[in-house]
């Protein structure tokens, strides 16, 4: 056993191998055996909606008296509905091409030599998140469409879920000939569980984190496993004067009511100073009959008395809850401006009618994903068409916005010659 070796537990290691050995078989697959797992995996989530909400609905005691935040409690809450939409991923994941083999680039060298660069699974993905079970699934399904085995630690908050989720999804790759180990949870193994995941380089080629700032940072500086970055998500909107004036109300109140406790979710609203006394009052009026509290500058406090007073540590707040912060600025320079120093880089938009403010926001803002008159909680996997998602990259290596399919792959270079010799 190598020095490397030392540092995992017995019970990791033995998952760990069984992961790289199940990468193998993966890795040689046809698109066909894939999505015939995927189906079976589907059918297993429909199959036992009773089974995943019993266990569900414990973790979900377990969490209400531990005082978790109704944020966090949202995300682990399974519903008959939800079991569904996350069967339909699955199956939606079918329908997407495969990226494994598909040609980068190529070409003939003059010496007769064909070079041609194709994508391949990275072999073993790790994944540490945090009260998601619904992302067990969806990692799972696009790890197994493309190629790899997964290795997932899921947080005590969701064990009871996510133990059986992972059960239900090793029987069904177990009835389509594959190996069990191919999707596995080391939930059981607790903390100590993800310290040893980001220690294990040499059997882990790629590690994601997805959850809170905290726990996406302790991932990024403790890890020795190659990280991609999914990161929190501060979003602004900002509403330039030329905007139209329903529409910004229903885009600002669709993307912080539809679903607060997402990293899509809007946490700042900037708004122009020459239209905030005549629109700020209206989408005020909408966010709090939704039952949203709201913090503002002095400016937006003046205009809506019933604003509590913003902080410099409002505006860094990644909320996920019904909580918002407003700032009026005077024109686009400034709100760049406040998007440059609070901005998580994650999902930003502007609401214009103003073709030159739109086309400089698009330019200058620094962000995974930058919108034009669209609500931010278009920013997700399934909504681009990339079935389920891994997370969402703020970083800019590889990959950036929501991880689908090719992200989770890497290439390698074919050669293919007739005996040619360098001299």
């Amino acid at each position: 056993m190598s020095a490397l070796n030392t540092q995992l537990s017995p019970e990791l290691l033995i998952k760990l191998e069984a992961a790289q050995e199940a990468s193998r078989v993966l890795g040689t697959l046809s698109t066909a055996q894939k999505n015939k797992a995927l189906e079976a995996i589907a059918d297993a989530i429909d199959a036992n909606h009773g089974l995943i909400l019993e266990a569900n609905a414990l973790d979900m005691d377990k969490a209400e008296a531990s005082g978790m935040s109704s944020g966090m409690l949202d995300r682990l809450r399974f519903t008959p509905e939800r079991l569904s939409s996350l069967a339909q991923a699955v199956r939606d994941v079918i329908s997407l091409p495969d990226p494994v083999g598909v040609v980068v680039r190529g070409n003939d060298m003059p010496n007769g030599i064909h070079l041609s660069q194709v994508r391949v699974p990275f072999g073993v993905i790790g994944a540490i998140y945090e009260a998601r079970p619904n992302v067990t699934v969806d990692i799972a399904a696009l790890c197994l469409k493309s190629g790899n085995a997964a290795v997932l630690r899921g947080g005590t908050a969701a064990e009871g879920t996510n133990t059986v989720t992972v059960e239900l999804m090793q029987s069904a790759l177990k009835s389509v000939g594959l190996p069990q180990a191919s999707v596995q949870t080391i939930d059981e193994l607790g903390r100590e569980g993800a310290t040893q995941l980001m220690a294990a380089r040499g059997f882990v080629d790629v590690l994601i984190p997805r959850g809170s700032a905290n726990l996406i940072n302790a991932v990024v500086q403790e890890s020795k496993v190659p990280v991609i970055e999914t990161g929190a998500g501060v979003v602004h909107i900002y509403v330039e004067e030329s905007a139209d004036f329903d529409q910004a109300v229903e885009i600002v109140h669709n993307a912080k009511v539809q679903r607060p406790s997402v990293c899509n979710s809007l946490e700042t609203l900037l708004i122009d100073e020459k239209i905030a006394s005549e629109l700020l009052p209206r989408i005020v009026s909408r966010l709090e009959a939704a039952g949203v509290t709201l913090k503002g500058d002095t400016s937006a406090q003046t205009l809506c008395s019933s604003l509590g007073s913003a902080t410099d540590e409002d505006f860094a707040t990644e909320h996920m809850s019904l909580e918002m912060s407003v700032k009026v600025v005077a024109g686009l320079s400034e709100a760049l401006e406040h998007i440059r120093k609070y901005s998580t880089k994650h999902t930003e938009s502007i609401l214009t009618n103003n073709i030159t403010q739109a086309e400089r926001f698009l330019a200058e803002v620094d962000a995974a994903v930058v919108m034009v008159n669209a609500s931010t909680r278009f920013t997700d996997g399934g909504e681009f068409g990339f079935g389920a998602e891994v997370g969402i990259s703020t970083q800019k290596l590889h990959a950036r916005g929501p991880m689908g399919l090719p992200e989770l792959t890497s290439t390698k270079w074919i050669v293919r010659g007739s005996g040619q010799i360098r001299h």
